[in-house]
């Protein structure tokens, strides 16, 4: 019988990067997918409704099946029909009770977020790892190995406490081959394009007005596109734009990164797309420091969804007796309230919401 693995997806982003992955292992293991998840409180969180503004909402779990259907690819919510030989996930910053002794898999998926004060009081283990979302990404040490996009990353996930061994430069699928997005259709050119985020969304703090203000003061003249996330509201921010930046080009779909191989400068602010224009040599500007960036830009070596499956092979080969046994680390300042189980009765009273 083939072996079975079990790939975690997420955003659209992470969804297409576990299935590129999976296209290198699917003739040799029997490959499943599904939406992102949880257990204990967080799965708690989630079905009381708290959990919509991250990968485990509604929406990005509908769009996330709708993407495996579309596909033709076998879903299995939450890993609950099959016993799994390797897990291959998005994210770290909840581990669910059902792979915590399996073979994992950690692949980075784009920039991590700043390390505030959330960040260190997840070091301290004061809170729990999603309080800090993914600034503290690998740092559940749940995994065997970490796919990492680029030696500079592998510094920045050291110096944050991750083990060197457990660390491995593949690149990461979808910003592994820049130069692909130079052949596109997309009308415009040698304009200045902002990509947004979706900080708002995400309850963090954003100056929408000095962002666009700033944009126009940058733009001299030339024509100013703005692309929103996709996480983002859409109405709120089309019409902020409207309003301080009337003659501003506005997009809500279509692909910000054939944008960026036609713009001559590209702003952002914590996003990944930051990374497709310095790999194309574009004027960029960022909140993060753009030489720090230039040290983190994924490699371009087109073959990262390859690498990944061949780790993803080396890890299946290890022998049951290497995993270490994950086990959930303890908040202090929530010591009685953050819990990986909370009684199955009352669960019930919360049905699953997919």
């Amino acid at each position: 019988m083939k072996k079975k693995i079990l790939f975690i997806c997420g955003s659209r982003n992470q969804t297409t990067q576990m299935h590129q992955i999976s296209e290198h292992l699917s003739e040799e293991f029997e490959c499943y997918f599904t939406p992102y998840y949880a257990s204990g409180h967080v799965e708690f969180m989630r079905r009381i409704g708290l959990t919509e503004m991250t990968i485990m909402s509604r929406r990005f779990t509908e769009r996330c099946l709708e993407y495996l259907e579309e596909h033709d690819l076998a879903a299995d919510f939450r890993g609950e029909k099959h016993h799994y030989d390797l897990v291959v996930t998005c994210a770290d910053l909840v581990v669910p009770k059902n792979i915590r002794k399996k073979k994992i898999v950690l692949v980075q998926e784009g920039m991590t977020d700043p390390e505030n004060w959330a960040y260190y009081l997840v070091k301290l283990h004061l809170m729990p790892r999603w309080s800090a979302s993914t600034s503290a990404m690998g740092l559940s040490d749940a995994y065997i190995k970490f796919c990492v996009a680029s030696e500079g990353y592998k510094d920045l996930f050291i110096r944050k406490g991750v083990a060197s061994d457990k660390l491995t430069v593949t690149g990461i699928p979808n910003f592994d081959n820049c130069a692909k997005y130079l052949n596109n259709s997309f009308p415009h050119k040698n304009f200045v394009l902002v990509c947004t985020s979706d900080s708002r969304e995400t309850v963090k703090f954003e100056n929408r007005k000095a962002v666009i203000l700033d944009a126009l003061e940058k733009a001299i003249g030339r024509i100013l596109i703005f692309k929103l996330h996709p996480n983002e509201n859409e109405k709120r921010a089309t019409a902020e734009i409207n309003k301080y930046a009337p003659e501003a080009l506005v997009f809500s779909s279509g692909s910000a990164e054939e944008m960026i191989a036609n713009c001559d400068v590209l702003i952002t602010q914590f996003s990944s797309t930051v990374y497709v224009g310095l790999a194309l040599g574009k004027e960029v500007y960022s909140n993060f420091p753009v030489e720090m960036l230039k040290r983190l830009t994924p490699i371009q070596n087109n073959c990262a969804a390859l690498n990944i499956a061949d780790v993803c092979r080396q890890v299946l080969d290890l022998p049951h007796t290497n995993i270490l046994h994950f086990k959930q680390p303890k908040n202090r300042l929530f010591k009685g309230f953050f819990r990986t189980n909370y009684p199955s009765k009352f669960l019930r009273l919360f049905p699953q919401r997919s």
